[in-house]
């Protein structure tokens, strides 16, 4: 039975879900030029780039899932996550603006805070890594949602309902975002706080 044992391996590619994050970050220039061949006009091409978008999403709900259920967790996969997930709304959130469709404040304050935890996760790993907490899930799920209303526009516009929605949604999404930056803030001086020494996985 013992001698068994080492023959198990998980059912998946031990790299697949870093594979899926390197994907997301390769679907981010993809995006971007899709939805700006005809800014404004070319409502083909813009849907072209929210699919885009709603692929590279769904790369991030895949990639976390099938590493916690199959114990694939790495500390690449908690750095490099987030700063695919922020490259891929951020580059959302300013298409947006830079169209005039979303208020540059919004866009603004959501990516001062997404790259200013970004960084603060960094400097932190001197003490720990600094894995997404809850909140900080649901919040980056809003910001998918709110994009997906908002990224077609030329027909989200004309309907009031989803008009109307998205709005809602993306309210939510930016209270959140504001929210889970003052926790991770707090999280952070907490550790610095108990002084905690860096381990080997600490600094990987």
């Amino acid at each position: 039975m013992n001698a068994e044992s080492p023959s198990v391996k998980a059912p998946i590619p031990a790299q697949l879900p870093n594979a899926l994050t390197v994907l997301r970050l390769v679907l981010v220039p993809v995006f971007v030029v899709l939805m700006v061949i005809e800014p404004g006009v070319g409502f083909g091409w813009r849907l072209a780039g929210t699919i885009a978008f709603g692929v590279a999403i769904l790369t991030d709900f895949f990639d976390g899932r099938l590493a916690r259920r199959y114990n694939l967790v790495s500390d690449f996969g908690k750095i490099w996550d987030p700063i695919a997930d922020k490259a891929l709304t951020g580059a959302a959130f300013i298409i947006l603006s830079v169209f005039g469709e979303l208020p540059w404040w919004i866009t603004v304050l959501i990516l001062a805070r997404e790259w200013g935890i970004t960084w603060l996760r960094v400097v932190m790993l001197k003490y720990a890594v600094m894995a997404a907490a809850p909140a900080g899930k649901l919040k980056t799920v809003l910001q998918a949602i709110a994009l997906l209303i908002w990224l077609p526009y030329p027909i989200t516009a004309t309907a009031p309902f989803w008009f109307w929605l998205g709005w809602l949604v993306m309210g939510a999404a930016l209270a959140l975002t504001v929210i889970t930056g003052v926790m991770y803030v707090f999280d952070a001086l907490r550790l610095r706080a108990q002084g905690k020494q860096p381990t080997d996985g600490d600094a990987s």
